[in-house]
């Protein structure tokens, strides 16, 4: 399968893999590429049916299919170990690269995602914030109402008025609804099957750092417990005034985590 990957920075600078959720594509890493610069080397693929990658013969839209993509990706440029930043669904398969390879990984960023390790308790009390995942989710209507949603999750999710960007947000929504039906298998994978998935007795090895806005709708609580499931030096901080979107909310602050 052909991926696609945007690369910024010296190709001899330390190598930073950079995951993206949805409904973006990898150009959700460029202001944090403009300020890193030469500093480090950004590897930003497409996922796997997602802006200007290949469709996958299996059709297996699993999140695990996006580490595996990923750490081939890093085979095939020869790159043995990077710092891992994910967000949002590319931060669900950059906990799973990490888990599953933790010797290509030397340090993690977890971006706007609620952690896989979270008590039953706060699930069924939060259940509500992905009520949009079913309809996005199911046949037909999905792909149909894809480019749409996505309009919809940027402008809810951005908490940050001032870094909005209308035409980039456009040409996002475009692009989901060309891929519509990657978007809903995404969201299908997720409810029919990696929602059974257990994390218990797993950890992460390496240095972890999740960060998550304090106006993201998928809430904070979930950033709650994170460290007690890292082995090594890890926390979990809100972002003040940020929503779901970071890495062009605050692309400084990631760039500044990355560097660190």
């Amino acid at each position: 399968m052909r991926i696609h990957y945007d690369e910024h920075g010296a190709p001899d600078a330390p190598p930073v893999l950079c995951i993206h959720g949805w409904p973006q594509d990898a150009r959700m890493w460029r202001r944090v590429a403009a300020i890193t610069g030469d500093e480090l080397r950004l590897v930003c693929p497409d996922s796997r049916g997602i802006g200007r990658s290949a469709w996958p013969r299996d059709g297996d839209f699993d999140k695990a299919r996006i580490a595996d993509d990923a750490v081939a990706l890093l085979d095939a440029l020869g790159i043995e170990r990077v710092v891992l930043a994910g967000h949002d669904w590319g931060a669900y398969a950059a906990l799973l690269l990490a888990l599953r390879a933790p010797e290509r990984v030397s340090r993690a960023l977890i971006l706007s995602i609620a952690h896989p390790w979270q008590p039953l308790t706060r699930m069924l009390r939060n259940g509500w914030r992905f009520a949009y995942m079913p309809p996005l989710a199911a046949p037909v209507i999905g792909p149909r109402i894809a480019g749409r949603m996505a309009m919809i999750a940027l402008r809810g999710g951005w908490g940050d008025r001032a870094t909005w960007d209308g035409e980039m947000a456009r040409e996002y929504a475009e692009m989901t609804a060309r891929n519509a039906s990657a978007s809903t298998l995404l969201y299908r994978h997720f409810l029919l099957k990696e929602t059974t998935r257990s994390f218990r007795g797993e950890r992460l090895a390496m240095p972890a750092r999740l960060l998550i806005g304090e106006r993201d709708a998928v809430g904070t609580a979930w950033a709650e417990g994170f460290e007690r499931h890292v082995d090594a030096e890890a926390s979990a901080e809100v972002i003040e005034g940020a929503g779901h979107f970071l890495p062009e909310e605050r692309p400084e602050l990631v760039a500044a985590a990355l560097r660190a």
